[in-house]
Parts: C-alpha cells; structure tokens; sequence
C-alpha cells in the first residue's frame, strides 16, 4: 500500500495545526510523488471551509484528538472524491487502511461508511462545498475594511489557479512569443501551463525570474534608479533585487536569514548580477548602525502574506487578525528607521504582500502623520505600464497603489499588494 495519501495528511496536519506554509515542507516529498501531494493538498486548502462542511454532515461527533489524523485523512479524501477524476474505490480503500492502521477498526469503519455516502451523493455534496464561502471567520476579520462586493470577489478569486508569472530582464515582447506567453501591461510574462521551471527556454542562461505580477510593481513604481545608491531591505528570495540590477542600479542587498540570503546569492549568480552586495543582518539593526546614507531604500516589509492566498491558500486557514496587528508593529519600527539611513530626497517605497489595509493604507497614514521627514511621491499608471493597458487601474486617490487577487481577472488575477512611494523632505 502506498504512503503518498497517509504523507498527504501529515503535511496537511502540520501546516493547520502548526501555522507552517506548505512550501516549507515540500522538501519532504520526493520529486515524484510532488506533482500528485501538491495537486491534492492545495485542492484541500482551497477548499476546506467546504470540506468541513460536508464532514460535519456525516460526523455524530468530534474525533477524538488522538485520532485527529483520521480526521485529515477524511478531508483528503473527500476532496479527491469531490474535485478529481480518481477512481472512489482506490481512494476509499487506501484511506480505510490508513486509518485501520494509525487509529482503529471502529474509525476505519466510521470512513469508510462515510466515504461511500460521500461518493454515492457526490454531485449534490460537491454543490454544497462550492456554495461554502472559502474564507473561514478568521480571515474575514482581516478582511474587515473591505465591503461585501469586494469580499464576495475576494472569495471567488480563491478557486481561480493562478499562473506562472515571469520577469525578463529585456525585451519582453521578443520573449513573449519565444515562450509562447501572455505579455502583461508591466511587462510580466504569464504562462498558463504548469512546467517544471529549469526546463523553459534558456533558464540557465538567467535571462529571467519566476514573480507574480503584483510582486514586480514596486520596483516598476520606483521609476529611473539607474545608477543610484538602493539598498533592499528583506530581500531574499530577491526577485526585487534583480529588478533593481537589471534596472542599472547599485543595489545591496539585505536579509536576517543567512540560508535564505544563500538563495539570493546563487539567484543573482544564475541572473549574472555579480555587482549585487549582499549583507546578512536584522533590518533594524542595520538602520540604527549603518552609517552610509542611500539614494533610494526599498522596504518589502515582513507582513501576514495574506495577499498571496491564491499561491498559498493556507493562508486562509492559519493567519488572524493578531498576525496582522504583530506585523504592523514591526513595519511601524522598520519605517521609523529608514530616515537613518536615506539621503534627504530620496525615495522610500514601501510595499507588502498582504490584503489587510492595517499594513497597507493604515499603516503608511499614520506613518505620515507621525512623521515629517516625508511625503508621499503619487504613483502614476505610466509608472506601472509598459506593454498595452491594464483591466483594473490599482491607484488610490493619494496615489499609492492597492493590488486585489480579482485584478486582471479574465488572465488569472495578482497577488494583493499595497505600495507607497515617500520621499525624504527633511
């Protein structure tokens, strides 16, 4: 008997229960088995308040929290009745004597009546978990600023699989018809397909990056830094990084994680940006240390990373409002710093992937009222354009700039994100 579903719900166990995003463990899977556990655990995640839904259904009453894995193993399987074209009996089978084995014969018996009720009202239970909003009671209280249309978007946008976006260094129509691509406004390449990454054309040449869409526009809002002093603070993985490079910038660096600022250096040795200066430190601590005075500080600041639910659902499930308030707090004292360490008319640009207004709007409102040293610079749509003209303009009136995942929706949406451009005036 294969391991591959008992594996699928053991790593769904650790990511709820232990708030641990699914990429930290994929690692764990070899590369055979990845393609099929990514499949069934992101189907999972994407649809879990559904999910629930129906086992609630079928469930006198709470799994005892010894058996929990049985409860995971329930989920999976009800999701690869509900939304794949797997063969019931296999997945049954396979889940029964999982549970035989882990729990006892009185839950493997419990499933397995379960999981034939499931399969024998399948088309009207799938209809009940596709009517179940996907965002759980937590996550709508990060969603608290947002009015009822936009959050109904914001839970349909969660079933909509998002697709390969890619940065090039230059030239992006040529390399749009060399990969057979959609060319976005800003220039992104976006693949519909799902192939292996170091198997599209030319990746060793380091022509190009994997980035989604919304994750490219800070740079792009930041207009000409060619030639200037950039330091990126949080860099790693570093797609912001080679932006600035490739944009002719002297760019350095910066990430707290020595192994992660590792991947930004073999990334950057890949793009053939060797000038990039890396240095490993805490954000803070650089900013009250440092005694070099930059042209320009790009601060992508750590936040709740709920703008990338639909590359990460588990998101949904494992972020509150007390993550959001936790990061406020940290961008707050990151922002207060950068002063220190930014020429006086130089350009702060402060973005981060996450949907809450607390870190976006709110945020850099009462950053501005605390602080005078700066103001805001307006972000522009020529500034976030470069190829054809975007469905949805993301400009606020003050002129920062709010991504949403429904954005280009009819080409598979963006990550949310939130950007500021500031500058230093005293």
């Amino acid at each position: 008997m294969t391991t591959i579903r008992l594996n699928c719900a053991k790593i769904l166990q650790t990511v709820l229960e232990e708030k641990v995003f699914f990429g930290e463990l994929k690692k764990q899977v070899s590369e055979q088995d990845l393609p099929y556990v990514n499949m069934l655990i992101l189907t999972v995640l994407r649809h879990l308040c559904g999910l629930k839904k129906i086992l609630k259904l079928f469930l006198q009453k709470k799994i005892p929290h010894k058996n929990r894995i049985a409860e995971y193993l329930l989920l999976s399987a009800t999701a690869e009745i509900l939304y794949t074209q797997t063969a019931p009996y296999a997945v049954i089978n396979e889940t029964v004597n999982h549970i035989k084995k882990t729990c006892d014969k009185y839950m493997a018996g419990m499933a397995n009546a379960i999981l034939r009720r499931i399969v024998a009202d399948k088309e009207n239970l799938r209809q009940k978990a596709d009517n179940t909003s996907p965002l759980p009671d937590t996550f709508l209280q990060i969603l608290q600023d947002y009015d009822n249309e936009e959050i109904k978007k914001i839970a349909d946008s969660v079933n909509v699989l998002p697709p390969l976006d890619i940065t090039v260094k230059e030239n992006p129509t040529a390399w749009s018809e060399k990969m057979q691509a959609k060319l976005m406004p800003n220039g992104s390449l976006r693949l519909f397909s799902y192939p292996k990454i170091h198997e599209l054309p030319e990746y060793t040449s380091g022509s190009w990056w994997v980035q989604d869409v919304a994750a490219s526009l800070p740079v792009k809002a930041m207009g000409d830094v060619t030639g200037l002093n950039v330091v990126d603070l949080c860099a790693a993985p570093g797609g912001k990084t080679a932006q600035l490079a490739a944009k002719g910038a002297k760019v350095t660096a910066l990430d707290i994680s020595e192994s992660r600022l590792n991947t930004l250096q073999q990334n950057m040795q890949r793009l053939g940006f060797n000038d990039v200066r890396t240095i490993c430190d805490d954000a803070l601590h650089f900013m009250q240390t440092c005694t070099e005075k930059f042209d320009a500080v790009l601060l992508d600041a750590p936040c709740s990373a709920t703008g990338t639910f639909r590359r990460h659902p588990e998101v949904l499930h494992i972020k509150n409002i007390e993550d959001v308030q936790m990061q406020k707090k940290l961008q707050k004292q990151m922002l207060n710093e950068c002063h220190n360490i930014l020429k006086i008319g130089g350009t702060l640009l402060y973005s981060v992937c996450s949907i809450s207004k607390e870190e976006g709007e709110k945020q850099t409102e009462e950053f501005l009222k605390e602080n005078k040293h700066f103001k805001i610079i307006p972000i522009k749509e020529e500034d976030l354009t470069l190829c054809g003209q975007w469905e949805n303009i993301p400009i606020l009136p003050n002129g920062c700039v709010r991504t949403m995942p429904y954005y280009e929706n009819s080409s598979g949406g963006m990550d949310s994100f939130f950007i500021c451009k500031m500058q230093r005036i005293i």
